[in-house]
């Protein structure tokens, strides 16, 4: 019986699948690794050397990464495809990255994963945690991870990150930076914002520690928040960053995938400031990004293929990265610096790299939202 319901639950999942294909702004778009080349919504790799575990069967190592929302969003899922595609040239392993904008396509897609026997499946986000749950105990024999929450079960590795850190630097260089009136269109109010992808817990856990960073320098700040309710609604987040700045925020961090890149193109239009994410996008509006909170996807993604190709993985684990393991990080300021030359106030940058060391330390600490953390 239950192998019947799997064969309705698969044959749905591929129906919703064709479906989506059929459309050009919903459908989850292939794109290519390494050189393979794009056919109905995924990617397929292999090359470098051959893995440990493949040169025993003769054959590569089968990866495939289920993603909610698209590659090329210069942000999140781009990161965690420069670690696969790492893995790719390093390992020799074959590769097919599953894109998808709505939670059928991301059931559809993992569950077609599972029946096609892959010997690791990554789900690139928390949105995929519900259904490794769901579906992962039926495939015993198949390895899989997620990345930024924690899935507990015997044949899953999880991999989150303490982006509550990386954020409280980055709200201590909002409200540091929103004090310097003499920048241009830098207001005499002490307003910062803050516009997210979904509304979800671990985007929370982000807002958690930007709140906190503010504050720190700041106990009066006001912090606007927003969700944008996507991860690949550039248009909404250009809305709600714009609506931002109308209320008095000087700059607006973004958290928001492919989202994002409204944020950032609202920052250059209102000639304002922004903070970047999980990529270094301090130059994709240059002289408007002040700095981006780094989250190391790539490395995760890497990490946890590599373990499998090494015989190391280890299901039913979770891995937390901090700032002081590289996990998160804030880049340089160097754009900015260009940008603003002798405009530009280091005292940011000085104040930012003191408080990664209390951070490192142990005399910050900084909370996290509900379920999140080393403990979590």
């Amino acid at each position: 019986m239950k192998k019947r319901m799997l064969s309705v639950v698969l044959m749905a999942a591929l129906c919703v699948s064709m479906t989506a294909c059929g459309s050009s702004s919903e459908a989850p778009a292939e794109t290519e690794a390494a050189g393979g080349d794009a056919a109905g919504g995924e990617t397929e790799a292999a090359g470098g050397e051959q893995a440990a575990e493949g040169e025993q069967s003769g054959d590569p190592i089968r990866v495939c990464v289920v993603y909610t929302g698209n590659l090329g969003d210069k942000s999140y899922n781009d990161s965690c495809n420069m670690g696969a595609e790492k893995a790719v040239e390093d390992f020799g392993i074959e590769l097919k990255s599953l894109e998808g904008t709505t939670a059928e396509e991301w059931e559809a897609n993992l569950v077609a994963a599972c029946e096609e026997g892959y010997d690791l499946i990554i789900g690139a986000s928390s949105n995929i945690a519900d259904y490794i749950t769901e579906h992962g105990p039926n495939y015993p024999d198949i390895k899989f991870a997620v990345i930024d929450t924690t899935v507990d079960l015997p044949n899953v590795e999880s991999i989150s990150f303490a982006q509550n850190e990386g954020s409280f630097l980055a709200g201590a260089a909002a409200a540091l930076f929103t004090q310097k009136t003499d920048i241009k269109n830098v207001n005499e109010e002490k307003i910062i914002g803050w516009v997210g992808g979904m509304d979800i817990p671990v985007l929370h856990d982000f807002y958690t520690g930007y709140e906190q960073g503010a504050k720190y320098i700041d106990p009066d700040i006001q912090i606007l928040q927003a969700f944008a309710g996507s991860w690949t609604d550039p248009l909404k987040g250009k809305e709600l960053t714009l609506a931002q700045y109308e209320q008095g925020a000087d700059i607006v961090m973004n958290v928001a995938s492919g989202t994002g890149v409204g944020i950032l193109e609202a920052a250059k239009e209102a000639d304002k400031y922004a903070i970047g994410v999980d990529l270094n996008q301090d130059g994709d509006q240059p002289g408007h990004v002040l700095t981006s909170m780094v989250k190391r996807v790539d490395n995760a993604c890497y990490l946890v293929i590599e373990s499998v190709v090494n015989g190391t993985f280890e299901g039913g684990s979770t891995k937390y990265l901090t700032l002081a393991e590289g996990g998160v990080s804030l880049t340089d300021f160097s754009v900015m610096k260009e940008a603003l030359g002798d405009q530009f106030p280091q005292d940011i940058v000085d104040t930012c790299n003191e408080l990664a060391e209390k951070i490192k330390s142990g005399e910050i600490v900084v909370e996290n939202y509900e379920g999140f953390g080393p403990q979590a």
